[in-house]
């Protein structure tokens, strides 16, 4: 890396959250946000590019990063889209430029679809959570069940020690494992940013435990998709071919949008901006 950011904070809701901040104020802003389990030093190669055009800012979700943990361990969609419209609305941001990943991606769009006016374009790296397929399967299960299964996760979590890794290489390893696609210098880039040494010489990752656990309920998908509809600006939809994400051109969900398109990466799963960076950068470039 030649050059890094600057951390800075907000808070959102009591809790302290982290961003970095990359410089050249007087260009236009451009948000990069990352997905679940992740942080804002992963999008550090996709800033640097961008850096001499925008100002790019790239915030750590709550209960990500150097961001806090939520203390009632709940990690909500419409927690996540206020700290998203907090950011913006502390630093001034709008009309801003916003870059984001899965579960980032998700909450990008509904802040856009809220604030349409806020968003001058927007990329969603498969960001529109769960197929209408999974929807309907979690949906023919009773809500009693759902909801107890979800007292039991999260009693779970409660009984969870963070996993400590011997090494930093040990913690490496599991990062290359998690994503084949890596490069060994992407793998620890992620892994250095990712993780937190422990007194006794071990390491972590940064991500609360309880991210594992998903909220039981969030909105109806009919008014997700009435917030999709409400969306003006250019927006991209990317997708890999080898994710585990359903394409909204092959699942019917693009017709719930009317300026997006969407373009599907080969030889890429769910972290495409990784996958296939030239590829990304290229067409991120074109879009902007």
């Amino acid at each position: 890396m030649t050059r890094g950011p600057t951390s800075h904070s907000f808070i959102s809701q009591r809790l302290k959250l982290h961003y970095v901040d990359w410089g050249n104020e007087e260009a236009p802003p451009l948000l990069l946000v990352h997905g679940g389990r992740d942080h804002c030093r992963s999008w550090d190669w996709v800033a640097e590019r961008l850096a001499d055009r925008y100002h790019v800012i790239a915030p750590d979700l709550r209960g990500h990063g150097d961001s806090a943990w939520s203390p009632d361990a709940n990690y909500d969609m419409d927690t996540l889209v206020y700290d998203l419209a907090q950011l913006i609305h502390q630093l001034d941001l709008a009309p801003v430029t916003i870059v984001a990943h899965s579960l980032g991606g998700n909450i990008a769009l509904r802040y856009t679809g809220l604030y349409p006016e806020n968003v001058a374009k927007l990329v969603a790296i498969e960001g529109l959570g769960p197929s209408p397929k999974v929807i309907a399967e979690r949906a023919a299960i009773p809500v009693g069940d759902r909801f107890r299964k979800w007292i039991e996760d999260k009693r779970q979590a409660a009984g969870r020690m963070p996993k400590r890794y011997p090494t930093l290489d040990d913690a490496l390893a599991r990062m290359m494992a998690e994503n084949a696609y890596l490069t060994p210098e992407q793998a620890r880039h992620l892994t250095v940013q990712g993780i937190n040494r422990n007194e006794d010489g071990s390491w972590s990752w940064k991500f609360d435990n309880y991210l594992n656990v998903w909220p039981v309920f969030d909105l109806p998908q009919n008014d997700i998709e009435a917030l999709w509809s409400a969306i003006i600006c250019p927006t991209l939809l990317l997708y890999g071919a080898d994710s585990w994400a359903s394409n909204p051109e092959k699942d019917g969900r693009i017709e719930h949008f009317s300026t997006a398109k969407v373009i599907e990466f080969d030889n890429a799963g769910h972290w495409l901006h990784h996958d296939q960076f030239d590829r990304f950068m290229s067409t991120l470039d074109e879009f902007l």
